[in-house]
This record gives C-alpha cells, structure tokens and sequence, in this order.
C-alpha cells in the first residue's frame, strides 16, 4: 500500500509512503484518497486528520512523472487521471474535520497541491515548496489555483506558478503558503483537540463558504450560531469559564 491510514483516538494520520519514488502519485494513489477520507470520517472517535509522510524528509514529490510519460498518448487514462485529481483535491479540501498539512521535506507540484487543500500547514525547517507544471509545459488545475491565490493572493501566487521556484521553509511562512514552522505538528494538534469539536467543524464550514463566494448570512448559517448556545458544548464551555477550569470536550 503507498498510502495508508492510521488512527489513534481522536487523531487520523493519512500516510503517503513511496519513498522509493519520493511519495509521488501514481493515478491508483489519487484514487485511493478519497475512500481514505471517507474511511476516516466513519471512525467515531477521530475529530482531526493529520496528512504526512511515512518517510522522515519527504513530503511528496507531485505526479509520478514516469507514469505520465508512459501514459500521454492515451486520452482515456489521462481523462480518469485528471478526474482523479480533481476529485482528491476537492474532497480534500472539503473533508469535515480539520485537516494539518505535515510537511518535511519537498512537497512539489501536486504535493504542493495535497498541502494547499488541507485547512493549515505545518512544515520544518527543511521543507522546501513549489509547483512547477510550467517547467514541464503543463498547467495547474484550476481548483488548485483558487487554493493556491486563496492562501498567498494573486501576486504571490502569480509569482510561484510563473517561476515554478522551490521556496524554503522560512520564505513559505513568510507569504503565508505555510502557516507554522515547528519540528512536529503535536502543539498545534492538541491545542485544536483542545477545543468545542463540533464549534470548530462549523467555523470550518463557514470558512468554506466564504472562499466559495457565499459571505452573506442565510437561513442555514444563521440556525448553525443560534442553535449553538444550546448545545451541551456551551454548556460545558460556559460552566468551565465560571469554575475557572479547562472545559472537557
């Protein structure tokens, strides 16, 4: 298997492991996700998916450009790769739970893509970004695009597509293609569990809605805040504010 997924409480891990080939995607592997996720999303207890690597120093190198190459002249299978790809990212980025970006190492081209559709990026210092199709003549999909000039803006991302230059760790974070530089996503993840699950799987989905071009207050998002202050997590939310102590969710 070159991706597996691995559950432990309240946390998923989905782990891409070909490092023979720098965890690149075979169109097997951008198939498979999608049934991860919703694997995922059964599992009653998981309230966060981390993706990464299996391999320390990789994250994932993009398309497996061999299969590519082999495959070009074939209408078909490059008809069901892009539908592949398409259904992976959207997915992906629509995936209910909150989702963390791992990122040690070379994350290029559809890896970058993986990482730009989860909700925050964590990367080491020895991470390096980049989407290159312009090296190879290809282009981006344009889902990926909106991802990518939703998070750094059209300047930035005009920058990154047109060059196709790998940024370092530091220059990532500093135009806001990375949100964290830490060694282990661990901080972060806890703080998250740390709070209301079901107050951050709506603020998510709000979050979603206003990058689909929909701001405005409607019937449904309207319900999603009232019906919020009777729930049992403002219960224990509100109780745990007046005793003075770490609510338990």
């Amino acid at each position: 298997m070159t991706l597996h997924l691995m559950a432990d409480g309240p946390i998923a891990r989905l782990r891409i492991d070909r490092a023979d080939k720098r965890n690149a995607f075979t169109q097997a592997m951008w198939a498979l996700l999608p049934r991860l996720l919703e694997q995922a999303l059964a599992l009653p207890d998981v309230r966060l998916l981390i993706l990464e690597s299996a391999t320390p120093g990789l994250f994932c190198a993009g398309a497996d450009i061999g299969e590519l190459l082999a495959r070009k002249e074939d209408a078909d299978w490059r008809a069901a790769n892009q539908a592949a790809i398409n259904e992976t990212q959207y997915q992906l980025a629509r995936f209910p739970l909150p989702t963390i970006a791992f990122i040690d190492g070379d994350c290029v081209g559809g890896g970058c893509g993986l990482a730009l559709a989860c909700d925050i990026r964590v990367a080491t210092p020895r991470a390096r970004l980049g989407i290159t199709p312009a090296k190879l003549g290809l282009v981006y999909p344009l889902h990926d695009v909106k991802l990518l000039t939703d998070l750094v803006g059209p300047g930035q991302a005009r920058r990154i597509l047109y060059t196709g230059d790998l940024l370092d760790a530091a220059e990532a974070q500093r135009i806001g293609l990375v949100e964290l530089l830490a060694e282990s996503p661990d901080a972060l993840v806890a703080t998250i569990l740390a709070n209301a699950p079901g107050s951050i799987r709506a603020l998510k989905g709000f979050v979603r809605r206003v990058l689909d071009g929909r701001g405005a207050e409607d019937a449904d998002s309207a319900a999603v805040f009232a019906d919020a202050f009777l729930g049992p997590e403002f219960a224990e939310g509100s109780a745990a504010f007046v005793e003075r102590r770490k609510p338990r969710f």
